[in-house]
């Protein structure tokens, strides 16, 4: 199991609430985002980066101003959100190293890719407390994440050199010719088998989708030990995602990090209108998954029970 150190523990409390758990506002996406905006294939590619930059600096100030920390791309959002006073001072920043969306193998896996130039450097010199690696997995399919595992471990040993937090994602993916049913019959062990993955790289905390139940909640957290865990939103709607939130953090979550599941219905191309939607209908979400985490992690605790031990004394 691998530990944090000092510096990458000061970088994980600073990602963190004044009670010890993580609550970041995911707004790193680029063709997720796009697509949100608009269906039409063409109008989504005539968005430029500067308009969805525009997007992420409202979520910033209105949305993520109310929690620990925002996780943002360093293609649209950074240096902007530090070099124009856009983040808050109090709010913590993560940046992503993947790029938007993958390379399809010849067998049909998806293949992960980093933002050219991105490294944990990089990162550091555009102010963020840490970084985060995105890659997908399908446990049951070695050698579906040959590539994946390299570009993770990669990513994994520059943060260590750097010696800067790295927040570590991954995703599950539908194969070709797999129905629906059975993808989802094969989610749980996907997930749990993929946390094993990454914490056999060196993650040192992870960010993971739901992964079916209270039950299998309790098992990721096992698996886990010292190694803190975030639930992501996957852009489920706000009420499936609050009790997904009460699953997670009943039974060892450390937080949650989460994006559309808060911002997909709010965003548009007129900040006007993103901003007021935001307040109106993003903040009061944001409350309310605050409520759920408050539950666990009471603002009389300052650091979670698991991040204790990895602490080095000098």
């Amino acid at each position: 199991m691998s530990h944090m150190s000092t510096s990458e523990l000061r970088g994980y409390q600073q990602i963190c609430g004044s009670n010890g758990a993580m609550l970041v506002i995911a707004c790193d996406q680029r063709g997720a985002m796009r697509s949100l905006l608009t269906a039409d294939p063409d109008q989504q590619k005539a968005i430029s980066e500067r308009q969805l930059g525009r997007i992420k600096a409202d979520i910033t100030q209105c949305l993520a101003s109310q929690a620990s920390c925002v996780l943002v791309d360093p293609v649209c959002a950074v240096p902007d959100l530090v070099d124009q006073g856009i983040i808050a001072r109090d709010t913590a920043l993560l940046i992503g190293l993947d790029a938007s969306g993958w390379d399809t193998t010849a067998a049909g896996y998806r293949n992960s890719r980093l933002v050219e130039g991105i490294t944990a450097r990089r990162v550091r010199e555009l102010g963020g407390n840490g970084g985060k690696i995105m890659v997908w997995l399908r446990a049951d399919c070695p050698d579906a994440n040959e590539h994946n595992i390299a570009l993770l471990r990669q990513c994994i040993e520059d943060f260590s050199r750097e010696d800067l937090l790295l927040v570590v994602e991954f995703l599950t993916y539908p194969l070709e010719g797999e129905s629906e049913a059975e993808y989802k019959s094969r989610i749980p062990s996907l997930i749990y088998e993929g946390t094993k993955i990454s914490l056999k790289c060196g993650a040192k905390v992870l960010k993971i989708p739901y992964p079916g139940s209270a039950q299998a909640c309790a098992a990721i957290t096992r698996l886990a030990g010292d190694v803190p865990w975030a639930v992501l939103s996957a852009g489920v709607d706000h009420s499936t995602f609050l009790g997904q939130v009460a699953d997670a953090m009943s039974n060892g979550a450390s937080g949650v990090i989460a994006g559309r599941a808060l911002w997909k219905d709010c965003i548009s191309l007129d900040s006007s209108e993103t901003r007021n939607k935001l307040q109106t209908v993003a903040v009061p979400r944001l409350k309310e998954i605050q409520a759920v985490i408050g539950q666990y992690f009471p603002e009389s605790d300052h650091i979670p029970d698991n991040t204790k031990e990895p602490v080095n004394h000098v």
